[in-house]
């Protein structure tokens, strides 16, 4: 069920990809050329082969049915597309990226 909440500009730039979710309290949405909409989340999982323990981020972009019971239908993702010393770091970098750009990179995965 859907529920409208009100946006709260006070909590971020709403063009980025963290300051979207922050200021509407739920992921942002994108149109992609395939004509399914996605949904975009931020993932980081630690580095296996770096002796110094780095993060590597990226994207998940969650693709919605269009037709039928509503639910996510598929997915695609980004390689690592930052990099640091903690999951907190490498997400809010990956958080400070702008939409546009985020819809660019869905974009090139989807080509």
């Amino acid at each position: 069920m859907s529920r409208f909440l009100p946006a709260d500009h006070t909590k971020g730039d709403e063009t980025t990809v963290g300051g979207y979710e922050a200021v509407h309290a739920r992921p942002a949405a994108l149109d992609a050329p395939d004509g399914f909409p996605y949904s975009i989340a931020r993932m980081a999982d630690p580095l296996a082969d770096d002796p110094r323990g780095a993060w590597g981020a990226y994207l998940m972009f969650l693709r919605w049915r269009r037709i039928g019971e509503e639910g996510v239908e598929g997915h695609v993702e980004t390689a690592y597309l930052e990099f640091g010393p903690t999951r907190a770091a490498v997400l809010e970098a990956l958080g400070a990226w702008p939409l546009a750009r985020a819809q660019d990179a869905l974009n090139a995965l989807l080509r």
